[in-house]
């Protein structure tokens, strides 16, 4: 598979999209290795459409995605510094059209720190959700 495929496995649907975002492993020796594309990706099975954007920056054709899938639940990125930060992943979210938004990639590491609970006070009331970890969501 690779971006814009999509292929039907017996557990459902999988879709690569692009996203936005550096690629590679640094060697012992210092080489850098590059690892190809990344992606998103669209999973759809039992009627419910997820998608995760992956590692990412905003990008125009979420807009595209948005239009073009009924998307039940998105994981978007809000660590800012090597992904989208979270007035990004707001607009993200608002052209995607999800019903519900989960901040992802944040609070790893210092320079990804974010507040999800802010983030979600940027998108409409009852869209976005901040999981605690070990949480889960039923759809």
């Amino acid at each position: 598979m690779n971006i814009g495929g999509a292929r039907e496995f017996d557990f459902g649907t999988v879709k690569f999209t692009q996203a936005f975002h550096s690629s590679g492993f640094v060697t012992d020796d210092k080489q850098i290795i590059y690892l190809g594309m990344p992606t998103g990706i669209l999973f759809t099975a039992e009627g419910k459409t997820i998608y995760h954007a992956g590692d990412t920056g905003l990008f125009s054709d979420m807009k595209l995605i948005g239009e073009r899938h009924s998307i039940d639940v998105a994981f978007l990125p809000i660590g800012d510094s090597f992904t989208m930060g979270p007035e990004d992943a707001a607009v993200a979210a608002e052209w995607l059209g999800a019903k519900l938004v989960v901040p992802i990639h944040y609070n790893t590491f210092p320079p990804i720190a974010q507040d999800p609970e802010r983030f979600v006070s940027l998108l409409p009331p009852g869209v976005g959700r901040a999981l605690k970890p070990g949480e889960s969501i039923e759809l």
